[in-house]
């Protein structure tokens, strides 16, 4: 993993703030970058990839979890956003299967990748992390954003 020298901590409170987030976040994320979202199940990570796809001229309404395709790609105006999700896969070895590296170079914008903290080749190369955990109510959610 990279040595981060940046970290805001941010809360939310809706889906909707959530996806404005991701909107803001999509100006401030290095690019092309690897990030990895880190959260349990319904943390709000796909909400979050939903905020970045708007900001970059994709259509915010196409974004959907990858976890049985794996691999979702998104065309913005001027850059493109690779949506991951590692939750099925096993094996550090699989993660050449889907391609990982080479979406990784190619990427001329972000490559989102869910539950990419499970593999240690993932985390070194990560340029940035979002790690969302829950808040003090159901809705609430508390991030932690890195690069």
């Amino acid at each position: 993993m990279k040595p981060w020298t940046q970290e805001r901590r941010l809360r939310t409170r809706s889906e909707q703030e959530t996806m404005a987030l991701g909107n803001l976040l999509a100006g401030l994320l290095p690019k092309p970058g690897l990030v990895v979202l880190r959260g349990d199940l319904g943390m709000g990570k796909t909400t979050l990839v939903r905020g970045l796809a708007a900001a970059l001229g994709a259509d915010a309404g196409e974004v959907t979890s990858p976890t049985f395709t794996l691999v979702h790609e998104y065309a913005g105006k001027q850059t493109r956003l690779v949506h991951l999700d590692l939750y099925r896969l096993e094996e550090e070895r699989e993660l050449d299967s889907i391609g990982l590296w080479e979406l990784a170079e190619a990427a001329d914008g972000l490559v989102m990748v869910e539950w990419g903290d499970r593999f240690a080749g993932v985390m070194e190369q990560a340029d940035a992390e979002i790690e969302i955990t829950p808040g003090e109510d159901e809705n609430e959610r508390l991030l932690r954003v890195r690069w």
